[in-house]
C-alpha cells in the first residue's frame, strides 16, 4: 500500500503562486509514477500533470502548461506541483495520486490517491 499526503494549498489572489506537496509513504516498492489531478464540485476529477519518478517523463493538460510545473525528490518520496501565474479558473480540489507503473493522464490508472487540498483563486 501507499499513502499519500498533500500540502500546501490556500487561497491566492489571481496571478499569484502556490506550491503543493505530496509526500509518499510505503513499505514495499517507491511508485513509479505521481501525478496530480484536480477537481470541481459536482464534475468529474481531471488531469493536471504527471511525471516517472526517474524524471525522465512530464506531462500537463494544455491549460496549465507554462504555469505549473511538476518535479519530484526522491530522497524524500515527494512530488511537487509549482503553480504559478493562477487563474480563476485553477480554483478546485486538488489530489495527487499514485502508480506503481502506469504514466497516464487517466485517473483510473492511478492506485492510490491522496485526501485532496482545497486551492482558491480570487478574481
Amino acid at each position: 500500500q501507499v499513502q499519500l499526503v498533500e500540502s500546501g494549498g490556500g487561497l491566492v489572489q489571481a496571478g499569484g503562486s502556490l506550491r503543493l506537496s505530496c509526500e509518499a509513504s510505503f513499505r514495499a516498492a517507491r511508485p513509479g509514477v505521481m501525478g496530480w489531478f484536480r477537481q470541481a464540485a459536482g464534475k468529474a476529477r481531471e488531469f493536471v500533470a504527471t511525471m516517472t519518478m526517474t524524471g525522465s517523463d512530464t506531462m500537463y493538460t494544455d491549460s496549465v502548461k507554462g504555469r505549473f510545473t511538476i518535479s519530484a525528490d526522491n530522497a524524500k518520496n515527494t512530488v511537487t506541483l509549482q503553480m504559478n501565474n493562477l487563474k480563476p479558473e485553477d480554483t478546485d480540489v486538488y489530489f495527487c495520486a499514485a502508480s506503481r507503473t502506469s504514466y497516464s493522464r487517466f485517473d483510473y490508472r492511478y492506485d492510490f490517491w491522496g485526501q485532496g487540498t482545497q486551492v482558491t483563486v480570487s478574481s
